[in-house]
């Protein structure tokens, strides 16, 4: 009688395990197969219909869409409530920053033309100063704003977060981003302000790793409004660092 014991708890802790392992392994096919149908219907609803969306839990890998619409897909899923993380196999375009060109000036001749000068433009900073220096100088004249209590960004806001990735992707490989939010307590009080500014900086994470910059070389969190910058508009900022 006692040995049978013995025999017949390791067989019940045995089926108690794969029962366990079952029953998650449902769990989260049960999530690939929500977050893939969200993503699927976010993506045509924008128009992007033609591409592959497959998940390994909560990582989502896209294929089959055209170069140029690779980004733009990859930003739509990235923005699927639940997705941690995206990624596209295949060619991508990259983003580039638009660009008017100036009609020729009309050709005169005058005998006091100065001598013609030659300018050059300065090659992106490559140490880790530099490009801090360059991030904080751009950020200064072209804040990354958002609509009211929200973390939802103003046209010129993305443009702004899309300049700031475009020129972080000419920076070394090995350089490293935080992306930090703040905001000013409103009427929610410090939890309601801890959540907006982590929304807000993951929003413009996403606007980084969707133009150029690896997912694992950008982090982003939310301080609220424990660093208030004057008072005033200064306090509902993003900052992007280099670590």
């Amino acid at each position: 009688m006692r040995r049978r014991w013995i025999l017949v708890v390791p067989v019940a802790v045995l089926v108690t395990a794969l029962l366990a392992g079952v029953a998650t392994w449902t769990r989260s096919g049960g999530m690939e197969r929500d977050l893939a149908a969200r993503a699927q219907t976010a993506l045509f609803e924008a128009g992007l219909p033609t591409g592959d969306v497959r998940f390994d839990g909560r990582d989502a890998t896209l294929s089959g869409f055209p170069p140029d619409q690779a980004l733009r897909a990859l930003e739509i899923v990235q923005k699927v409530d639940g997705v941690r993380a995206a990624k596209v196999n295949g060619d991508v375009t990259p983003v580039a920053p638009s660009s008017t060109t100036a009609p020729p000036a009309p050709t005169t001749t005058t005998t006091t033309s100065p001598p013609p000068t030659t300018s050059t433009t300065a090659p992106p900073p490559t140490d880790k100063a530099g490009v801090q220096a360059e991030i904080d100088r751009m950020l200064t004249e072209a804040p990354i704003a958002f609509e009211p209590d929200t973390a939802k960004l103003t046209p010129d806001g993305e443009q702004a977060a899309r300049s700031v990735a475009i020129a972080l992707a000419k920076a070394p490989a090995g350089f490293r981003y935080r992306v930090t939010g703040h905001v000013a307590r409103g009427p929610g009080g410090e939890r309601a302000a801890l959540k907006l500014s982590r929304d807000r900086a993951r929003a413009v994470a996403r606007i980084l790793t969707a133009n150029g910059l690896a997912a694992g070389r950008v982090t982003y969190r939310g301080l609220g409004d424990t660093r208030p910058a004057t008072g005033g508009e200064e306090d509902r900022r993003v900052e992007i660092t280099v670590v």
